[in-house]
């Protein structure tokens, strides 16, 4: 028989970092068993993240190097919601701004905890069809190519590590799910 999960009450909290787009804090919390422990927590602001599909059935892909990986990868379009921004209109927003498209329609897929054994990260995922070219400015640090894939070779792509960010073969492979069927 297995115990319910119980939460894990705040006793007290200290923040050991402010950063540009993060914050670092440690919880000190009360455990089921009467004991403390502590817990470092990564402290995120809500995101989103998209599968851009062009009428030719290719999904525009951005390939930027991330410094935490150490490696250039390709991943559908993501970025941050503005404070007081709605998911849907950063999903939009971030479009413009990484592939240079807006979406004529724009469809929920789901909604994750990236990493949720030490940040407070929720992202929002989305479908976009019906593009149209239209750019917004880029961020500033940010140096993206856009690269179209088939949509049928995503899972090859997945499968051999071409794809290996999560978000991406998270909302990918949902995305092939929800347009394979046929109440789509």
């Amino acid at each position: 028989m297995t115990t319910p999960a119980r939460n894990e009450p705040t006793i007290s909290t200290r923040t050991v970092f402010e950063g540009r787009i993060l914050n670092v804090r440690v919880d000190t919390v009360q455990l089921v068993n009467g004991r403390t422990s502590t817990r470092e927590i990564v402290e995120h602001a809500p995101s989103i993240c998209v599968v851009p599909l062009d009428t030719d059935g290719r999904v525009m892909l951005v390939r930027q190097y991330r410094k935490p990986a150490g490696a250039f990868l390709l991943e559908v379009p993501a970025g941050g919601i503005e404070p007081g921004e709605n998911p849907e209109v950063a999903a939009l927003r971030e479009l413009q701004e990484e592939i240079g498209h807006r979406a004529g329609r724009l469809r929920p897929l789901t909604g994750f905890w990236l990493a949720p054994g030490w940040c407070n990260e929720f992202m929002y995922s989305f479908l976009a069809t019906e593009l149209t070219p239209a750019r917004l400015e880029s961020d500033d640090d940010e140096f993206i190519d856009v690269e179209k894939v088939a949509l049928s070779d995503v899972p090859g792509l997945i499968g051999n590590g071409t794809i290996q960010d999560a978000k991406s073969v998270a909302s990918l492979l949902l995305a092939m799910r929800i347009l394979a069927s046929p109440a789509q």
